[in-house]
């Protein structure tokens, strides 16, 4: 016997129901929809119980899927998705991992009446016991739900004998998982990891410190602002170093170390000019110490409000001039 349909429920995101041991969404058909008007109505859920979920009851959750969504997920035939994705072609192959596979596919205008043609990812899930599926009906529902222009579109699903699949829109530029872990680096970012290492040598800081002030604990933010101005930079210079540096490479470094670590991979040389010009440093012979720009503090500290010296070298207020503390000899 059919049971009626619930009430409105909200998205778990709203709400954070938990699912008990009886049904997957049975709590959710208690949880009453905001009176703002803000919310959308979202769909409603027949009570699915753990006998749903069996894989003999496919046609069954296909019915309570297509009343509930409407033509707001596409319920889509395993042939279907075959003839889209060349039977899964190794070919249309996008990725795979513990879930299973994912496969390019291209649906044309032909293919059902008011979807248009786009090209599509299609998963096939590596369904592994009751728990597989509930995963998949729970990704089913809750994605079907959610409309956001920074989150992928669930566009359909499949439910046949014992294949489970999922169908969203497709990402030309991939994911931004695949951004952050799986893209191969560029020449540009490690002219960049590059730079960051110039700063960590003229400097004498580690691009990361946690131990130092708020400000100056990401290296490359703390000292672009010196690094354009002459008469700012002696002050970043590594103090280890006592002024034995050629001023002028000095200079050189800093700049070469800017144009590195530039937001814009079109702006960074390439690593046959950076050879170029690291070369050219050697042959300077302008030492600081003895052209009167070592020491680097000014006579003068009066008005200067400095902070305590630690073994790594100064520090500075934003607030104050820039002006270095050295620990007395």
């Amino acid at each position: 016997m059919r049971e009626t349909p619930s009430k409105q429920w909200r998205p778990f995101t709203a709400n954070c129901c938990t699912v008990d041991d009886k049904t997957i969404f049975g709590n959710f058909s208690r949880c009453k929809p905001s009176r703002s008007d803000n919310i959308a109505p979202m769909p409603s859920f027949r009570r699915l119980s753990f006998s749903d979920l069996s894989r003999s009851s496919s046609m069954r959750i296909n019915e309570d899927l297509a009343m509930s969504f409407g033509n707001d997920l596409y319920d889509f035939q395993l042939s279907e998705l075959k003839a889209i994705t060349q039977n899964f072609s190794s070919n249309f192959l996008l990725g795979e991992g513990g879930f299973g596979t994912v496969h390019k596919g291209y649906i044309d205008e032909n293919l059902r009446q008011g979807l248009k043609a786009q090209a599509v990812a299609v998963k096939l899930l590596d369904i592994e016991g009751l728990q597989g599926h509930r995963e998949w009906l729970a990704e089913v529902i809750f994605l079907g739900q959610l409309r956001h222009k920074n989150l992928v579109r669930l566009i359909g699903y499949c439910c046949e004998d014992e294949e489970r699949l999922l169908v969203y829109e497709f990402m030309p530029r991939g994911s931004l998982e695949n951004h952050l872990f799986k893209r191969h680096l560029t020449a540009k970012s490690d002219v960049y990891s590059f730079g960051v290492v110039l700063l960590e040598l003229l400097i004498g800081r580690r691009c990361m410190d946690k131990s130092r002030p708020k400000g100056e604990q990401n290296l490359v933010d703390w000292a672009k602002p010196y690094l354009t101005s002459s008469r700012r930079l002696r002050y970043i210079v590594d103090p280890r170093l006592a002024g034995q540096y050629s001023v002028k490479g000095a200079k050189e470094m800093a700049l070469l170390a800017l144009q590195c670590i530039s937001l814009n991979p079109k702006d960074r040389p390439r690593m046959s000019a950076i050879v170029e010009t690291l070369k050219c440093l050697q042959n300077y012979k302008d030492m600081a110490v003895s052209s009167g720009q070592w020491p680097v503090a000014p006579k003068s500290t009066r008005n200067a409000k400095v902070n305590k010296t630690d073994s790594k070298g100064g520090t500075f207020r934003k607030s104050s001039p820039v002006t270095p503390s050295r620990k007395k000899s």
